[in-house]
């Protein structure tokens, strides 16, 4: 896409942009963002912004290689609200100018015109969590989101005890591990802070397997009471799952998609990460199954399509789902086009359709979905085992949590009330 000259005097943004250091990369720039089927406003209104970033670059006398994140929130924060600059400057610290700069950074590092993006964490730190980061895959087994947590947790511990340094475990002390769960766990919920504490233990053996004696080190990590049948699962009532559905849009492309993976949630019980990274290969529609691959249990589950579920993919499908490259399922119906649809997009939609169906329960998140489906099975008779099964538990212990909803197990082992004793 290149901009267009006219005879007509320059406007001061196209100046600007010309004569900046980035003049060079502003047709790749505007190709870039076309490719990704941007609108031709939204890449007029990107280009407005490069131009003032532009401007501002040479005023500042800042080179080409200099331009980063933190050179990009400087703009942002610092110039943006004094700004005095001649022409129609776009002054607002808004959404706009963040996302135009940002894809700036992408086009300039993929044509390497300035260094690769880097971390806030130490070198040390980095190294160490590298590390860890494969004993978590490779002999943890766990997923790539649980071990996101896990090291976002352990990289605030080593960079709150060694800062810069390297990492010698023979200079911790019981007491920091103590400070340093005392003061990160002030207002985080009981659920986190056991993720924190269980994060440190789990480093504390990953240390002693290479050796290192950590055992008074893990005895120091406090433990958190948990009682695991102490409340009961949040879900929603047949009738409370009618209004939910009956909520979307049907009509419209995004209510159709929103619909689709609501079906998902309601009907097959799958997470919101799991329904994100559906792919059109996992289906198999003359089985009339679904293959479930990168579980949290890393496993591939084969399970049975309902018919309600499967008509709401096809209508989908048909009728609502742009045409592009991605081979994701569900997939942005906004710029950019062919990039699937993350967690986030999953939950904000359902928590949008739960506000929209005026239920008087608190949204308990998109998990309450899950909780829903596994009662409804256990309250149809459905074992134990063949719950387990469909949720993919590792465990039938994590199952257990539903009988407590099964009240017409519950009423028939009930003991009759001894009455009044007098």
């Amino acid at each position: 896409m290149s901009i267009h000259v006219s005879s007509k005097p320059k406007r001061t943004y196209q100046t600007w942009l010309e004569q900046s250091v980035l003049s060079s990369h502003v047709s790749t720039y505007a190709s870039y963002l076309s490719e990704h089927r941007y609108s031709a406003n939204t890449v007029g209104f990107y280009l407005h912004c490069l131009a003032h970033f532009s401007h501002w670059l040479a005023k500042t006398k800042i080179g080409l290689r200099q331009i980063n994140e933190v050179l990009v929130q400087r703009f942002i924060t610092v110039h943006l609200p004094a700004c005095n600059c001649a022409g129609r400057c776009r002054k607002k610290q808004d959404a706009t100018v963040s996302a135009a700069l940002r894809h700036l950074l992408r086009v300039l590092r993929l044509k390497r015109c300035i260094p690769p993006r880097v971390g806030s964490v130490p070198s040390a730190v980095q190294a160490e969590l590298d590390r860890f980061d494969i004993y978590l895959e490779r002999v943890c087994g766990l997923a790539s989101k649980t071990r996101l947590l896990r090291l976002h947790y352990l990289s605030k511990f080593l960079t709150s005890i060694f800062k810069c340094g390297p990492i010698d475990l023979a200079l911790l002390k019981p007491r920091d591990i103590e400070q340093f769960v005392t003061h990160h766990g002030e207002g985080c919920t009981r659920g986190s802070i056991q993720v924190m504490c269980s994060c440190l233990r789990t480093y504390l053996r990953f240390r002693a397997f290479e050796g290192d004696r950590t055992e008074a080190l893990i005895a120091a990590v406090p433990r958190v009471p948990h009682w695991r049948l102490a409340s009961l699962p949040k879900g929603l009532t047949d009738q409370e799952l009618k209004q939910f559905l009956a909520a979307f849009d049907r009509t419209t492309v995004n209510g159709r998609r929103n619909y689709a993976m609501a079906r998902c949630l309601v009907d097959l019980g799958l997470r919101v990460g799991e329904v994100a990274r559906l792919k059109l290969e996992n289906f198999d529609w003359r089985q009339g199954t679904l293959q479930i691959v990168g579980t949290k249990g890393r496993r591939a589950d084969i399970l049975p399509l309902p018919v309600e579920t499967g008509r709401a993919i096809v209508q989908y499908l048909r009728h609502a789902r742009p045409k592009c490259t991605s081979r994701s399922l569900f997939i942005r119906h906004m710029a950019p086009l062919d990039r699937p649809l993350t967690t986030e997009i999953v939950c904000w939609a359902m928590r949008c359709a739960y506000a929209r169906a005026g239920l008087s329960k608190p949204w308990r998140g998109s998990h309450a979905l899950r909780h829903s489906f596994a009662c409804r099975l256990i309250n149809a008779g459905t074992s134990l085992k063949e719950i387990a099964d469909v949720l993919r538990h590792r465990s039938l212990n994590t199952t257990t949590l539903y009988t407590k909803v099964d009240l017409k197990r519950l009423a028939a082992v009930a003991l009759p009330w001894p009455g009044r004793m007098s």
